[in-house]
């Protein structure tokens, strides 16, 4: 498949009537934490304040780290997570989980933090009514990386995930260990024997086995299932997910140990069969009491690559035997695990199988449920932003115009919407409406001398229908 060299950043669509409006934070790449409205004007920049995520509070905080693990001897290890002001005045840091001492570098207290965090007061990190996270006390859940060894595994050394639970003043009161789990993840002799022998080795510190790559954490909250008896829901239990081993999992916040699982194979009961193959996944979370469909699971289903299992033409050596060269995003019952909503290919509109490939990010990604119902997803690898209704209208897109210095595309790892008055420190802006344009007719200035006015953008990104879009320009040098 091929794409265009030129295509619009920012809004490129915004039905003011249909959607859920408000702020939208995201990491502009290695600029670093950015907060529009719902025309794509900044509104804030929080310079050097990576994201992993960012998250925005109530009150105009931020969460995110400042500080990266050289990558030689760490994989995605933050050094620090941090709350700052709206001035981007620290209030709050974390950075005492393990203390590193880097062959050349200078010896420091690291977090370690990866992917996700959970402040006290919100189970999810966004935005649900009546659940707002605290910005001056409460405990904080992170989700870290440690090295170790577990033979049971592999002999090669772990990156392995944590979660801890950290006070206010940054005492760990609770560590959750995923090796330690091994035996209740459910690996068949196949993907045990590809683990043991490739546990997904990274070169970073002389060789370590990223095996699971979970990408997400974060608690319950209250639930009908548990309301109803049902003790594997209890609010103060932990969902997570992993990227590499296709697994989705919740653990008593209790016991430690693993209550409600699926994966890491989707071929064992008709249920998972109907639910299909969940591979790459990210954000796998329970919708808050609050929000429609509260109690269903909403996850990202990447497609890309990721499990472990028998060899294939595609894993000759059973590593990442599992493929799809699309996503979707899913909203399930845990119970029945039935289908309840849904955006894929065919949602979005696409000619299936043939253009598929249009709605799809092999990597990061993300989604939330909205007051209003609707959804905002993060498709991460292209920086596209899209907020969808009930019925997969797409009413919000917006494309981020940063792109990586290093790694020289516009990703966003996982974006986040909040209303208007978690932000006091601005005005709420003026909502404009950003008409659809029609890609059929439409061409950038100078291609086509037949139509009298053209509008002055960048051009179109045809290999995504609702992308091919921008916003109209009436001045002189487009007559």
């Amino acid at each position: 498949m091929s794409y265009p060299s030129v295509y619009p950043t920012g809004v490129t669509v915004y039905n003011p009537e249909k959607c859920w409006s408000g702020y939208t934070i995201f990491q502009a790449r290695e600029q670093g934490a950015m907060l529009v409205d719902m025309n794509g004007t900044e509104v804030n920049f929080w310079k050097g304040l990576h994201g992993f995520p960012n998250k925005l509070f109530p009150g105009g905080y931020v969460l995110g780290h400042l500080g990266l693990r050289n990558n030689a001897f760490g994989m995605q290890d933050q050094t620090d997570l941090v709350q700052v002001d709206w001035e981007g005045n620290i209030v709050w840091k974390f950075d005492q989980y393990e203390y590193i001492e880097d062959p050349g570098e200078k010896p420091q207290w690291m977090a370690r933090q990866h992917h996700d965090y959970q402040r006290t007061g919100n189970p999810v990190g966004y935005f649900v009514p009546g659940m707002e996270p605290l910005t001056d006390s409460g405990n904080t859940l992170i989700l870290c990386h440690k090295n170790l060894k577990n033979t049971k595994i592999s002999e090669k050394v772990l990156l392995d995930d944590t979660i801890i639970e950290v006070d206010w003043e940054g005492n760990i009161l609770w560590e959750w260990t995923c090796s330690e789990h091994f035996d209740d993840l459910g690996f068949d002799e196949a993907a045990k024997n590809i683990l043991s022998r490739d546990p997904n080795m990274r070169a970073a510190g002389g060789g370590m086995g990223d095996w699971m790559h979970i990408n997400s954490m974060s608690v319950l909250g209250p639930n009908k299932w548990y309301d109803a008896g049902d003790e594997r829901f209890h609010p103060d239990n932990i969902i997570w997910d992993s990227r590499e081993a296709n697994i989705m999992a919740i653990i008593s916040k209790a016991t430690g140990k693993i209550v409600w699982k699926i994966g890491p194979e989707y071929d064992k009961s008709p249920e998972l069969k109907k639910l299909g193959w969940l591979i790459g996944m990210h954000h796998a979370h329970m919708i808050p009491r609050g929000l429609p469909g509260e109690g269903n699971i909403l996850v990202f289903d990447n497609g890309g690559w990721a499990g472990y299992g028998l060899p294939n033409p595609m894993a000759p050596k059973g590593a990442k035997n599992a493929w799809r060269d699309y996503s979707r995003v899913l909203e399930f019952d845990p119970t029945t695990l039935k289908i309840v909503w849904q955006y894929t290919p065919a949602e979005a509109g696409l000619v299936q199988p043939a253009d598929s490939h249009r709605f799809y990010s092999p990597f990061i990604s993300g989604a939330q449920r909205l007051p209003n119902g609707n959804t905002l997803i993060t498709e991460g690898s292209g920086g596209r932003l899209i907020e969808v209704t009930a019925q997969h209208e797409i009413v919000w897109e917006y494309i981020s115009p940063y792109w990586g210095k290093y790694m020289k595309m516009n990703m966003v790892y996982r974006a986040y919407r909040v209303p208007y008055e978690w932000v006091p420190q601005v005005e709420k802006p003026v909502e404009t409406a950003v008409k659809r344009i029609d890609v059929t007719t439409f061409r950038v200035p100078g291609a086509s001398l037949e139509r009298k006015k053209e509008v002055a953008v960048a051009g179109v990104m045809a290999y995504q229908p609702s992308m091919a879009l921008c916003i109209a320009d009436d001045s002189e040098e487009t007559k």
